[in-house]
């Protein structure tokens, strides 16, 4: 659980330091991110812009963490080629877990 709290400590922090990615940074690699996924698996699902950018924020956070666990690799700064990576994977495992969950929705 500590590990998390880092990550998340780390990511509000801001982007000037150049160690992390800021807030502002959070939300345009969430949205870039998710909508990647989206195009990736592509589907019927609910959501606009917003719920697109909260899919690709918190797949940022699963891939930090897969990244963190599985590959001992952390987010990087926000060019850096595997924060895009880790975040688009992260935003697939989120939205396949959707899918899996909630199921697709019937056709009318």
């Amino acid at each position: 659980m500590d590990d998390v709290a880092a990550m998340i400590k780390t990511s509000a922090s801001t982007a000037t330091e150049g160690r992390s990615v800021g807030i502002i940074s959070w939300i345009v690699l969430g949205l870039i991110a998710g909508a990647i996924a989206k195009l990736l698996m592509p589907g019927r699902d609910p959501g606009g812009c917003i719920i697109t950018m909260l899919l690709g924020v918190a797949g940022a956070f699963v891939g930090g963490w897969i990244g963190k666990t599985l590959f001992h690799v952390q987010l990087g700064t926000f060019f850096d080629l595997r924060t895009w990576i880790l975040a688009i994977l992260g935003a697939l495992i989120i939205l396949g877990g959707y899918r899996l969950i909630i199921g697709r929705p019937s056709e009318p």
